[in-house]
């Protein structure tokens, strides 16, 4: 994924750090929002592969560490869950500002209970999906039960939470006690995706029932059967991620593709590796290489594409010679390789290293068709008008543009 880390301050002047994730090709088609679960930080490696289903499909994500957590500045022990219904706001905000505003929030556990409760309140986010949400924030105060006591008599203590220790205040409980939610699942006014899973141990199956009942439609429910909470499987994390990026994309305003005029072909890579962004007319696409040459192959290679091109253009000119004679040519098969090969096995040398380029293309016709026909479509094929450049040898002009 192309990604860019940033940074932005949150209400309280404390600096709050962020990763967006970038489609591999193009302007993003609208941009997504994540709240990631009680504790942890934009860095979960679920949070990598539901981030890189929204990318294929064309969105930005961005996804950040609350206040006092990951990479982000402040003391955990001051926050609450209003904190962070005010850190996801000042998120919306700075994509509003330095991009454009989020018509997508996601939010995984407590940061499903926070989407919930803030999301209502933004105009442009058209839907929301939750992962193993509780249906109130006070749920996760079952977490806390090895600290609780001494959070209550001596209004802080250290908290041992998935075996890592947090230390918290006693307004922590208080404010998850006070959090008003009458009304706020039914007063939604989004399009809603509830995902959980029915193995939960710590945010049970229930919660989802209890949202998905409350919720009013457009709204629908996903079983993420077998998962654990923090979806450890890369495989439930994966199928998360393309669940809620084909369903958000019913949903979304689409900007305008960048399209290139008639005749033009643009590419585009940048700092790091070899993914390259094509763009022909309005259709974008990847090129990539190999890992085996240190690509990430996301696409094919250069040479991909010029077999590509001559393959298609062959079975093109098959089908418009076939259909113009009234030939029965019901399907073309071209089959494309490209290898070096020295001199002496090639019938012209144009390398000064002895090896010269050559492609091998095969044909498989079917249709009820003559041996004549057969040797004649085979003729043809040499005529399609890629094969023709490739053998002008064209003069490629390169000059730098400012």
């Amino acid at each position: 994924m192309r990604y860019k880390k940033v940074t932005f301050k949150n209400s309280q002047g404390e600096e709050l750090s962020g990763r967006i994730d970038f489609p591999l090709i193009g302007k993003p088609k609208a941009f997504v929002l994540f709240a990631h679960c009680f504790t942890c930080s934009k860095n979960l490696k679920s949070v990598d592969h539901i981030s890189h289903a929204f990318t294929q499909e064309g969105m930005a994500i961005l996804r950040f560490d609350f206040t006092g957590l990951g990479q982000s500045k402040g003391e955990f022990a001051d926050t609450n869950f209003s904190s962070n219904l005010s850190d996801l706001k000042d998120a919306y905000d700075y994509l509003e500002q330095q991009y454009e505003a989020p018509q997508i929030m996601v939010g995984h556990s407590l940061g499903g209970a926070a989407v919930l409760h803030v999301s209502g309140m933004l105009e442009n986010v058209k839907a929301v999906a939750t992962i193993g949400a509780p249906s109130t924030p006070e749920h996760v105060t079952h977490l806390l039960d090895n600290g609780r006591k001494d959070l209550e008599e001596k209004g802080e203590a250290s908290v041992n939470i998935g075996g890592r220790t947090f230390k918290m205040k006693k307004q922590f409980l208080d404010d998850l006690e006070e959090k008003e939610r009458e009304g706020v699942i039914k007063n939604l006014k989004k399009s809603l995706l509830v995902i959980h899973s029915p193995q939960d141990n710590i945010v049970g199956i229930e919660n989802a029932q209890e949202i998905y009942v409350e919720a009013m439609h457009p709204k629908s429910f996903i079983s993420l059967d077998g998962s654990d909470h923090l979806m450890t499987k890369e495989a439930d994390a994966k199928y998360v991620g393309s669940i809620i990026a084909g369903w958000s994309s019913r949903y979304i305003e689409e900007n305008d593709p960048e399209e290139a005029p008639e005749g033009e072909v643009w590419t585009r890579v940048g700092e790091k590796g070899f993914t390259t962004e094509v763009i022909s007319g309005r259709h974008q696409m990847i090129a990539d290489e190999p890992p085996s040459v240190g690509g990430d192959d996301y696409g094919p290679t250069p040479y991909g594409y010029l077999l590509s091109g001559l393959g298609a253009c062959t079975a093109m000119t098959l089908r418009m010679y076939a259909d113009h004679k009234k030939i029965d040519l019901q399907e073309v098969e071209v089959k494309l390789t490209h290898d070096k090969v020295h001199k002496l096995d090639g019938e012209n040398s144009e390398s000064s290293k002895g090896k010269i380029d050559q492609i091998k293309r095969k044909i498989k016709l079917t249709g009820d068709l003559t041996d004549e026909q057969r040797k004649r479509l085979i003729e043809i094929a040499d005529r399609c008008p890629v094969h023709k450049t490739l053998e002008g040898k064209p003069d490629i002009l390169t000059e730098e543009v400012k």
